[in-house]
């Protein structure tokens, strides 16, 4: 267990009894609470914006890939809306000593169970991409509607329920706060067996479906876009929009999260953490994953920056009524109100990719 204090609590008298590492990790805090208070509102308001948008259909998106969506939007956003401002809370409040804590223990079950159904989301994401590529005349009976719901539920009950034993204090694993990243964290090497289960229920198999399910479709992709330029079927200047699209995407989620993962595996076997700073980084990296999904996942798709520009125009006009009676009888306005509505329809396809599969055949008519 770790010592450590609040920072609001410590004075000049409770100062002297902490280690000169501990004093130098509280003299961060400003820094790193402002780090983390702005990494907040960028997730927050990038999920806001992605899930009005999504709320309603989205050109070229079926149901079933706004169900997955939404799903992680609602994981991403619970970073912004649940798991920081619990940690700033515990941070600027608590004055935590030696000892269990109880509301450590919560926080700390809430802080894994997000990290984990967001892993979770982005596996059955890549799961759903996978199935509608390669099996598009089956797609609607094996993703029915119920078996979607199912994987939805799955992603944000299993995690829960698995890591629940972190929320009892006095039970299989120790938590402490840790003035180094402002968060309360299992000590993983109070059990290691219990650690070790963990990373091979949750990091492994996600990062094995996600790493499957993107490799089979880049390689299907590759392939198709040198049989259509063999036979001249598409100009060599084109752009690849498949490695645009899945290698930062995969590039981006082993950069945020194998970081934490490996420090979690080290402080399980060794039973020592990493330097500050480190710490901090690879801590709050997964964080950042739930910012640069609304990138990677929505705003590279061209439908979702249409509709997103159809939505703040309608927004404006409806905030300033005199433009909008100005702009009534233009021929512009009847045209952008066209394809508004038009967006706004249904679109039901059978086997369509999500929003950041652009492949095979699909892939050669996305422009950026």
């Amino acid at each position: 267990m770790h010592a450590s204090l609040n920072l609001s609590t410590v004075g000049d008298s409770n100062l002297t009894n902490l280690d000169p590492q501990r004093l130098l990790e509280l003299t961060h805090w400003p820094v790193k609470i402002g780090i983390i208070s702005v990494l907040g509102v960028m997730i927050t308001i990038g999920n806001i914006a992605v899930l009005l948008v999504i709320a309603s259909s989205v050109s070229g998106w079926s149901r079933n890939s706004r169900y997955f969506l939404l799903s992680l939007t609602g994981a991403d956003s619970a970073f912004g809306l649940i798991v920081m401002p619990l940690n700033l809370c515990v941070s600027l409040v608590r004055d935590y000593r030696e000892g269990p804590d109880a509301l450590c223990h919560v926080v700390a079950f809430c802080n894994a169970t997000v990290y984990s159904t967001c892993m979770y989301s982005l596996a059955t994401i890549s799961f759903e991409r996978y199935i509608a590529v390669f099996y598009p005349l089956k797609y609607s009976s094996l993703m029915t509607r119920r078996r979607t719901l199912f994987l939805i539920a799955f992603a944000w009950s299993f995690p829960p329920i698995l890591l629940l034993p972190i929320s009892f204090p006095n039970g299989i694993i120790e938590v402490h706060f840790s003035t180094a990243s402002l968060v309360c964290n299992p000590a993983y090497s109070t059990n290691v067996a219990y650690s070790l289960i963990l990373t091979c229920f949750i990091f492994f198999p996600c990062s094995l479906v996600m790493t499957y399910a993107n490799l089979r479709l880049w390689c299907a992709a590759k392939k198709q876009r040198l049989k259509l330029r063999k036979h001249d079927l598409i100009r060599r200047s084109r752009r690849d929009i498949a490695s645009r699209v899945l290698v930062p995407v995969m590039a981006v989620y082993y950069i945020c999260w194998a970081p934490c993962m490996v420090a979690m595996i080290y402080n399980a076997i060794s039973g020592h953490s990493v330097p500050e700073w480190v710490e901090f980084v690879v801590v709050w990296l997964p964080t950042s994953n739930g910012f640069l999904n609304c990138i990677f996942y929505f705003w590279i798709n061209r439908s979702f920056r249409r509709k997103f520009h159809l939505l703040f125009q309608r927004l404006s006009l409806s905030l300033c009524p005199g433009l909008a009676k100005a702009l009534a009888a233009s021929p512009q306005s009847q045209f952008v109100s066209g394809i508004w509505d038009n967006n706004n329809s249904i679109h039901v396809r059978s086997a369509t990719v999500s929003s950041s599969c652009t492949l095979l055949t699909l892939a050669e008519e996305t422009h950026f």
